[in-house]
């Protein structure tokens, strides 16, 4: 490629999404055109902000508390300070230096991959496709403090972590800003540990606890979507939890995310007639709210236009009288 050629695209045709494109050119143009990818990664990783700032909260709660402790370093402003450093001959810190070495060597011959298999535990790899969906999902934004991924490098998190059984299913997983990740390491509030032991639960009277496979539109391992028996229009969907749970508002944070990702895939399939140009979206939670089964069941309603005389105020109708917002008291 000529430096015309290379210069354009450069300037005018390379579109980013991150700063990975230039640091990897950089690089090859200051190595003779060739660099392996650990090269290349190494270049990457110098470039993130977010593995500074872990590294550098690493610095002051681990190796720099144990050895200010210990009397053989001491804080000074924003760094730390050898005790007795200066005293050192330019042999004895060459010396020092190779003690060091050994004992790194030492550690990681005995260790191996073990050293860093907490990190990968936890985050685990995710294929480029899974990450952007997730991250769009997010809208470019940590789903736990809110920055922007223009502000703070995101990752795409695994909310039951994978050391403890937790899946790649998109429900799953969230975008974390790097700072969240590292303070959320391998612990999760909203985990599905309970869940996953409570999936076996059935009432023999449910029509929702064991649908017929042949009668299931999508699923996942936490939900599954059904025709409804009685629909309101053409289509009419449940997206249903697996779980046997009456209130929506008892579901995990993860069957949360389970149900979603269903009510999107049926939400697409729904569009794909074109007849279909609205939905309602709705759940009745106890009795007084009109729920008559017992086990969770989300609404998701293809309208049509024409299908009633006037649709403005949609599920405000549940109240009759109450639809339309400007009736009369």
């Amino acid at each position: 490629m000529s430096y015309a050629t290379l210069k354009s695209f450069l300037e005018r045709d390379m579109r980013m999404s991150h700063v990975y494109q230039p640091v990897m050119l950089r690089l090859l143009l200051t190595q003779d055109g060739k660099a392996t990818v650990a090269e290349i990664a190494r270049a990457l990783l110098s470039e993130d902000r977010s593995q500074l700032e872990y590294y550098s909260e690493i610095t002051k709660t681990m190796p720099g508390r144990v050895l200010t402790a210990r009397g053989v370093v001491r804080r000074e402003g924003n760094g730390y300070v050898l005790e007795g450093a200066s005293e050192l001959s330019d042999e004895e810190r060459t010396a020092l230096v190779a003690v060091c070495e050994q004992k790194l060597a030492d550690y990681v011959a005995k260790r191996g991959d073990a050293i860093w298999q907490h990190r990968r535990q936890s985050a685990g790899y995710v294929s480029g496709t899974l990450r952007y969906e997730v991250l769009k999902s997010a809208k470019f934004r940590c789903e736990l403090c809110g920055v922007s991924g223009e502000e703070r490098a995101l990752e795409v998190d695994h909310i039951q972590p994978r050391n403890k059984g937790g899946s790649d299913e998109p429900f799953n997983l969230q975008a974390l800003c790097y700072s969240c990740n590292a303070m959320k390491r391998d612990r999760d509030d909203e985990d599905f540990r309970a869940v996953r032991a409570s999936l076996d639960r059935r009432e023999p009277d449910c029509p929702f606890c064991d649908p017929a496979p042949a009668s299931r539109v999508l699923e996942n391992s936490l939900a599954v979507v059904l025709r409804d028996a009685y629909p309101v229009s053409p289509d009419h969907l449940l997206v249903i939890p697996r779980r046997h749970v009456a209130d929506y508002f008892e579901l995990g944070m993860p069957e949360v995310r389970a149900c979603q990702q269903l009510l999107r895939e049926a939400e697409r399939q729904l569009r794909a007639d074109r007849s279909v140009t609205g939905v309602n979206v709705g759940v009745n939670c106890g009795e007084d709210a009109g729920q008559t089964v017992g086990h969770v069941h989300v609404h998701l309603i293809p309208r049509r236009r024409g299908d009633t005389p006037d649709p403005r105020g949609g599920v405000r109708g549940v109240i009759p009288g109450r639809q339309n917002y400007l009736s009369p008291e």
